[in-house]
């Protein structure tokens, strides 16, 4: 099997030569440069065509927000981003997820085996599906980030997403108006950025959005992310509902958990529930099933870049420029 050829892009040496220790233990890499800038990066992303970037954000000079901002708009490759500051720093981390980036991590501190150890196996993970992560599509078209009112059907939206998903949700939900039906979201984060994801999109777009806290209403014209910490999120009954926070272990290694969420809907909203996935981990998988077993409508992010929108054994595709409206469709009388 082909190896993933990847480049090192950091302005400190020694943080080039960390991050390099820890991708030569990854199976199936190839660290192809090392770069201590945008500009020089630039001209080893035309030489050495690397199939995924490792970047810093906190770089002089041009920024590595700004230098990952210039990937995007001109030619899009999955790009990891590392920080020092994951969590005092969550919204510049959110904002590189928000532009594009695959995923955002810490920085490691020291050569610690311990600490190597943890990074490597997120780096394994992430870089095992970064070649087919969804990219930005260059010169495609822009949101309005305005819509009409949605003459709401009663059915119960449920979302689930990685951090890869991040661009996907703000177009998503700058296209919802102020009163759009109620939504809840499992996105599985760095410790300490859901807060910082919802605080950004809050500010951004028309509906109200929260981390939910226990026994909280589910009202319309707001969007509720699952908090991070010891709980998994649940609907306790449909319509008239209320969330719930329940301290269990990890399901398929994630808490809080996208399979939870979407089989307590499907349980409470059965055949007017509706799942959206734009992560394709074990655990979204879960969640998929849970909907089909009660014959809701689930669009899930599909191998070749769009979406499959299925209903039992029926399906179709969707086309990413078409998936607000698919949604919409689903929610609308």
């Amino acid at each position: 099997m082909a190896r993933t050829k990847v480049l090192v892009v950091d302005d400190s040496l020694t943080m080039r030569a960390l991050l390099c220790g820890a991708l030569e233990r990854v199976p199936g890499v190839e660290i192809v440069g090392l770069a201590d800038g945008a500009a020089e990066a630039r001209e080893m992303v035309q030489s050495l065509k690397p199939e995924v970037m490792t970047l810093d954000i906190e770089m002089p000079g041009m920024s590595g927000l700004e230098y990952l901002k210039e990937i995007m708009e001109n030619k899009p490759m999955p790009v990891i981003m590392f920080s020092t500051r994951t969590t005092d720093g969550a919204s510049e981390s959110i904002e590189a997820l928000r532009l594009g980036a695959v995923a955002c991590l810490p920085k490691p501190k020291v050569a610690a085996p311990k600490e190597l150890d943890a990074i490597i196996a997120k780096l394994g993970k992430i870089i095992g599906t970064a070649k087919n992560a969804r990219l930005p599509t260059v010169g495609g078209a822009k949101s309005t980030g305005k819509s009409a009112p949605i003459n709401w059907n009663g059915r119960l939206t449920v979302v689930g997403a990685d951090a890869s998903g991040t661009q996907s949700l703000f177009n998503l939900f700058e296209q919802m108006p102020e009163d759009c039906p109620p939504m809840l979201v499992v996105q599985h984060l760095e410790p300490g950025m859901v807060q910082g994801m919802a605080e950004k999109l809050d500010s951004q777009i028309a509906p109200r959005v929260l981390v939910a806290d226990a026994d909280m209403p589910i009202e319309k014209g707001t969007i509720y992310f699952a908090p991070q910490g010891e709980a998994h999120m649940v609907v306790s009954a449909w319509p008239d509902g209320q969330l719930k926070l329940l301290p269990r272990d990890p399901v398929a290694g994630e808490r809080p958990s996208i399979s939870l969420l979407f089989a307590s809907a499907a349980k409470a909203a059965t055949v007017d529930t509706v799942g959206l996935l734009l992560s394709d981990s074990d655990d979204a998988k879960g969640g998929a099933n849970a909907i089909s077993g009660v014959r809701g409508h689930c669009i899930s992010a599909n191998a070749g870049g769009g979406y499959t929108l299925e209903r039992g054994f029926a399906s179709q595709e969707v086309k990413p420029a078409d998936l607000t409206k698919t949604l919409i469709g689903l929610l609308s009388k």
